[in-house]
């Protein structure tokens, strides 16, 4: 909320037999709660990640380091749109998006057009998924180390809403 978004639901996911936890939250920016943007952001963290965490911890009283991203985590950012009628270049957006993500955001673009048996008319959607890797370290101890992730994420999806009336029409 810190970062502009809006917070729809959240969910905490624990396997029983393995106790692998995903967390999932549902975003979308503040300015734009009637639509037309979506966010979904997910994290999946493995049982053996989070007990070699513990152990490590449990042996020092230091504050602990990760110089070897040994204990790197993923959050994945997956944002959609509805169906488009007129959508954007890929290239042109593509190169925009990396523009505003940046090393720190790599993002992925796919379009899927489907053409209807009926009426011959095509519809485009996009997947846009960015992701970005932190040590589970800096995420317990210094939370604000995902503050630029989420305001490049928070650009995106602006950069969506901005331009979403242009291809939805």
């Amino acid at each position: 909320m810190e970062h502009g978004f809006h917070v729809h639901d959240e969910r905490h996911f624990v396997e029983t037999m393995t106790l692998r936890q995903a967390w999932e939250v549902d975003v979308h920016p503040a300015e734009a709660c009637s639509g037309p943007l979506d966010l979904h952001i997910s994290l999946d963290i493995e049982p053996r990640l989070v007990l070699r965490f513990e152990d490590m911890l449990a042996e020092t009283d230091e504050m602990p380091t990760d110089p070897d991203h040994e204990f790197a985590i993923t959050f994945f950012f997956n944002w959609s749109l509805p169906a488009m009628a007129t959508p954007p270049d890929l290239i042109i957006l593509s190169t925009e998006l990396a523009g505003i993500g940046g090393i720190d955001l790599p993002i992925d673009i796919n379009a899927v057009q489907s053409m209807g048996a009926l009426d011959d008319q095509t519809d485009t959607r996009l997947s846009v998924i960015g992701k970005a890797e932190r040590s589970l370290v800096d995420f317990v101890f210094n939370p604000e180390c995902l503050c630029e992730v989420l305001d490049r994420v928070h650009a995106v999806s602006m950069y969506f809403v901005e331009h979403a009336d242009g291809w939805l029409d």
